[in-house]
């Protein structure tokens, strides 16, 4: 498998989520210029993301067929398998995340939630069923989970973690705002709300200068 950066990596969903909408809208093709000044990337940066995914070259004058390309970004991220996730925490955030359709543009399926509280537990979500979290080892076998997604208090989100990793789990997915440690086989990817609004404040106020 071709080797890519993060930053390479963030940037597929984006020309998918984009492709998407523009072939629902009866698009059929498009160049690799179009998609760059739609998304504000460079020229170059897109025409080497898409030389690393893309099974067949563009044509001159129409560019890319998109279908092709939707499958192709498909393929390099595995979004044509089917990844089943867990999410711990079913508050606000995790209540939300059970209600989002887009995951299955992604290839993941949530198949369950996870709590502490009794009000919850044995109740469902939008479909799926809410566990307690002292079934995470049963369920994460049971169900094949494969993904964690932590919406957690800080205070109880490392020994949710831990429940997560002694079931097995090799990838967490995680929204609470601390560090999360793990073994080196379990991969544990944050998202960082306070670092991305840092950048879109930093970015704010220079347009403002």
């Amino acid at each position: 498998m071709t080797k890519v950066s993060d930053r390479q990596l963030e940037r597929y969903p984006i020309y998918l989520r984009y492709l998407l909408s523009i072939r629902d809208s009866g698009c059929k093709s498009i160049s690799a210029p179009a998609i760059a000044k739609e998304l504000s990337f460079s020229q170059e940066q897109v025409r080497k993301d898409l030389q690393v995914i893309a099974r067949s070259s563009g044509k001159p004058k129409s560019g890319r067929d998109i279908d092709d390309l939707i499958e192709d970004i498909k393929q390099f991220l595995n979004y044509n398998r089917l990844t089943k996730a867990a999410i711990a925490g079913v508050g606000h955030l995790g209540k939300a995340l059970l209600h989002y359709r887009g995951f299955a543009d992604f290839g993941l399926e949530i198949v369950c939630g996870f709590d502490v509280d009794n009000a919850l537990i044995g109740t469902q979500e939008n479909g799926k069923e809410i566990y307690s979290v002292y079934q995470i080892a049963n369920k994460v076998e049971e169900l094949g989970i494969e993904i964690a997604i932590l919406a957690v208090p800080s205070r109880s989100a490392q020994d949710i973690a831990d429940r997560f990793i002694n079931a097995g789990i090799k990838g967490i997915w995680n929204f609470v705002p601390i560090h999360i440690k793990a073994k080196e086989d379990v991969i544990v990817e944050n998202v960082n709300l306070a670092s991305s609004f840092a950048v879109l404040q930093h970015k704010l106020r220079n347009e403002e200068l």
